[in-house]
């Protein structure tokens, strides 16, 4: 289990796919679908799922030839309107961890690449909006994540302050945005990041369950 840190967090913020959200299926049914559609072959779960993360345009455009992506990327999200609602499902302890973190009176965020209508479509279907006070994605923000923009603008909107402020996500991109929001960072293991590029950020926590969270900040 990861250490202790005596400084309480006021604002808690977190990535969707891979950290709250096991989305894997859902995106490599729609996914296959479009490429199936378009006369691709099908892709592997595990390629899929090393992926994702940095928003579904560059995700299509990894996946299809550039005279392909604006009609791929439209199939894919009419798919996945209905694939998330099907195929979505809770990280193991995530829902555990935002209970006791709105039973301790403490903000909690989410920050994620995905468009913002997939977004609260997840939320709703994991019945974990109720634990949630904001949502931005990255369809409301000038840039994406690794850019610090959306983590920027949640702080800014609670009024609290950098060191009150973590960020908890599954990929390098997230612990460079928390680096240039000046903000703690947090790797779980078990989604699409690699545990050796997350240890290339010395300052960030790694841990092996999204739990150890509340322990680490409590």
């Amino acid at each position: 289990m990861a250490r202790a840190i005596k400084h309480k967090k006021k604002l808690f913020i977190f990535d969707l796919d891979g950290t709250l959200a096991d989305v894997y299926t859902a995106i490599e049914r729609s996914l296959n679908f479009t490429r199936n559609i378009l006369g691709y072959s099908n892709v592997s779960y595990r390629v899929i799922k090393r992926g994702v993360g940095r928003g579904d345009r560059l995700f299509i455009e990894a996946f299809f030839e550039p005279e392909d992506t604006i009609r791929a990327l439209r199939i894919f999200r009419k798919h996945h309107k209905e694939s998330v609602m099907r195929y979505s499902r809770p990280m193991p302890f995530a829902k555990q961890l935002l209970r006791k973190l709105k039973e301790r009176r403490k903000y909690v965020a989410i920050a994620s690449n995905r468009p913002t209508v997939f977004t609260n479509r997840i939320l709703r279907v994991l019945d974990i909006r109720k634990y949630i006070d904001y949502v931005l994605c990255a369809d409301k923000a000038k840039r994406i994540k690794p850019y610090p923009d959306i983590l920027i603008n949640i702080i800014r909107r609670f009024k609290v302050s950098p060191e009150d402020t973590v960020y908890v996500g599954d990929m390098a991109i997230d612990l460079e945005a928390a680096r240039r929001a000046k903000i703690d960072g947090v790797f779980v293991k078990g989604g699409s990041g690699v545990v050796k590029e997350a240890r290339a950020y010395r300052k960030a926590i790694i841990v092996s369950s999204i739990r150890e969270v509340l322990h680490i900040y409590e």
